[in-house]
């Protein structure tokens, strides 16, 4: 297996966070585990888009799938990426307070 350096690691990451409804995905996640058909109803897209999403984050190392008898369950790799992205978010919205005009009913953007 490659080590990767820590840009490497990074750009992973930032890779990962992209695209909104990856980023929105984690934050999800951020909440706690989810089966594919009610991420997928939650963030108002396909099954098909979302596996295709869960896909790359579980590439990225941030998703684990775990088997559940017939379903599937997802959730963030280690609880350090709950705080992590509310950290990342955190700053973002410190630094560009304009950033985030409008939020969800979960305080997101």
């Amino acid at each position: 297996m490659e080590t990767l350096t820590y840009s490497q690691v990074l750009a992973r990451f930032g890779h990962a966070l992209s695209d909104p409804l990856r980023a929105r995905l984690l934050l999800a996640l951020r909440e706690g585990p989810g089966y594919p058909a009610d991420l997928a109803d939650l963030l108002d897209t396909s099954r098909q888009n979302l596996s295709n999403h869960l896909a790359c984050l579980r590439g990225c190392g941030l998703v684990v799938a775990v088997p559940e008898g017939r379903r599937t369950r997802y959730e963030l790799t280690d609880g350090r990426l709950t705080h992590a992205l509310s950290d990342l978010l955190g700053l973002v919205l410190a630094v560009d307070p304009a950033a985030c005009t409008t939020q969800t009913e979960d305080g997101c953007c």
